[in-house]
C-alpha cells in the first residue's frame, strides 16, 4: 500500500497536483522477523516475499536475535510473525515432554500457542530439519545404506563421531541404539566443529547432523532415513499472531502458499547457497520463490 501526498500549485486558471508516493507507514506493515542463522533468515525473507507478491507492505527484522528473544517480541507485539521450529516450540517454550509424531507435535504447540501465547501455527514449509546419521556417500552406497534400519547391521564394524553431548543424552545416541537395537564398534566424541573434519578424514565411519546443514552438501554426505522416526521433529512452521490475521486475514493466505513448498534435499542447496557460495539471502531466498511459482 503506497501512501500520497498532494501539494497544490499556486495558479487561478488551473491547479496542478503533484503525488509524491512515501513508503508505507510502519503501522501498516506486517513485520517479519528471523533469528540469527541461516535458515531462519532465508525462511523469514521467503515469508517476506510472499506477503509482498500479495501486496501487503512488509518490514523485515532478519536477524533479530535467538529463541528467547524473538518469541519475547511476538508475544509483546514487536513483530507479527516469524519461522519457528516445532520442536523447538515444544521442548522449548513449551516445556513439553519430547514426542516423535510429527503430527501430534504439530497439533499440540498450535493448540497451546492459541491458548497460552495468542499466536497460530500455519502451515510447515515442508522440511524437518532434526537431528540425523550421515555417511560419504561413497561409503554407503558401497555398504548399501539408504535407512538406520540398513545400518543395523553394519553398526558395529563402524565409527560413529558426534558432539559429547549427542553421545549421552536419551533422545540421541543412546536412545537411537536402544530404539534400532544398534551397537557401533566405537564412538568419538569432539567439538562441534570438529565432526565433518573428521568424517572428511576417515577417522569416523558417520556422524551425527542436523538434516539441512550445508555442510552435508558441501561435503558429498547422505543423510541415512530415521525410518522408525526416533528423533524428534522440527518442522520449520510461520507462527504469527491472532490479533494480526484478524486484523487482516489476507496475512496468513499468502503464508499459507509456503506450506510443504521445500523437501529437506531442497533446503539444504539453498543454505549452501548461503553458507558455501557466500550468496545473499534476500537473493537466494527470491530465487526458490520464483522457482516455485509463488512470486513473479
Amino acid at each position: 500500500m503506497r501512501n500520497s501526498r498532494s501539494f497544490l500549485l499556486n495558479g487561478l486558471a488551473c491547479a496542478a497536483i503533484l503525488l509524491a508516493p512515501v513508503a508505507a507507514n510502519a503501522a501498516d506493515a506486517v513485520i517479519v522477523a528471523s533469528k540469527n542463522y541461516t535458515e531462519s533468515i532465508l525462511a523469514a525473507h521467503m515469508m517476506a516475499d510472499a506477503l509482498e507478491a500479495a501486496g501487503i507492505p512488509v518490514e523485515r527484522q532478519i536477524g533479530l536475535g535467538g529463541t528467547g528473544v524473538i518469541h519475547q517480541a511476538l508475544l509483546s507485539g514487536e513483530i507479527d510473525t516469524y519461522p519457528e521450529y516445532t520442536g523447538t516450540a515444544l521442548l522449548v517454550q513449551l516445556k513439553l515432554p519430547v514426542n516423535n509424531d510429527p503430527a501430534v507435535v504439530y497439533d499440540t504447540v498450535k493448540e497451546e500457542y492459541e491458548r497460552q501465547f495468542e499466536s497460530t501455527w500455519l502451515s510447515p514449509f515442508g522440511f524437518n530439519d532434526t537431528y540425523a546419521l550421515a555417511m560419504k556417500r561413497e561409503k554407503a552406497e558401497e555398504l548399501g545404506l539408504k535407512t538406520m534400519s540398513d545400518l543395523v547391521e553394519k553398526a558395529g564394524d563402524l565409527t560413529i563421531g558426534s558432539t559429547q553431548e549427542f553421545l549421552v543424552r536419551p533422545d540421541a545416541l543412546p536412545g537411537l541404539e536402544s530404539t534400532y537395537g544398534m551397537k557401533f564398534g566405537d564412538s568419538r566424541g569432539m567439538d562441534p566443529g570438529l565432526v565433518y573434519q573428521a568424517i572428511a578424514s576417515g577417522a569416523v565411519d558417520v556422524i551425527s547432523v542436523f538434516t539441512t546443514d550445508a555442510r552435508i552438501k558441501a561435503n558429498d554426505l547422505v543423510v541415512l532415513e530415521d525410518d522408525k522416526m526416533f528423533f524428534p521433529p522440527y518442522y520449520l512452521t510461520p507462527v504469527i499472531r491472532m490479533e494480526t490475521v484478524k486484523e487482516n486475514p489476507a496475512v496468513a493466505e499468502a503464508l499459507e502458499k509456503l506450506g510443504g513448498l521445500f523437501t529437506a534435499a531442497e533446503m539444504i542447496e539453498l543454505n549452501a547457497a548461503v553458507d558455501i557460495d557466500k550468496r545473499p539471502a534476500e537473493e537466494v531466498a527470491a530465487e526458490a520463490l520464483k522457482a516455485k511459482g509463488v512470486i513473479e
